[in-house]
């Protein structure tokens, strides 16, 4: 009962589009990393309050450092995007994205907090007709997944 609550109110959230990490991030260029931290941009806690959904299609990312890097994403919430990566990108760089959700194209700022492998974590920092258009995704794929979900 405990599980099929967190689901529902995890879905709702996505549903109503009120999902958000806890951290914004509203900058430009890079944000300063300790060398010590390998894999995720320091002093931004996970709070992860938007469930992921499964995507797969082509992302460019435009770094000031590394340039045009392409790659396919695997999973997109509202608050960010995780995509495999062909080349490196650094951590606490804000780069461009884009990308093409079923309902169009998709150009966003994002900032590149994690890194496993070639696997990068992007967290969207800007708001906009881009942001509107990931939240309306995600809130048709909760749809649908409510929809295909055997329990109900």
């Amino acid at each position: 009962m405990i599980l099929m609550t967190l689901m529902h109110e995890t879905s709702t959230r996505a549903a109503t589009g009120t999902c958000s990490l806890s951290q914004d991030v509203q900058s430009g260029g890079k944000v300063e990393l300790n060398r010590s931290q390998t894999t995720q941009v320091p002093g931004l806690v996970e709070a992860r309050q938007c469930p992921r959904f499964k995507l797969d299609v082509e992302i460019q990312v435009y770094s000031r450092s590394s340039g045009l890097v392409t790659g396919r994403t695997v999973d997109l919430s509202e608050s960010g995007i995780a995509a495999m990566l062909k080349m490196e990108v650094p951590l606490g760089e804000v780069v461009q994205l884009e990308f093409t959700l079923p309902l169009g194209l998709v150009e966003v700022a994002a900032l590149v907090r994690q890194q496993l492998a070639f696997r990068y974590g992007f967290q969207f920092v800007e708001q906009g007709p881009a942001r509107e258009l990931i939240v309306r995704t995600c809130r048709d794929l909760s749809l649908e997944q409510l929809l295909d979900d055997p329990i109900r």
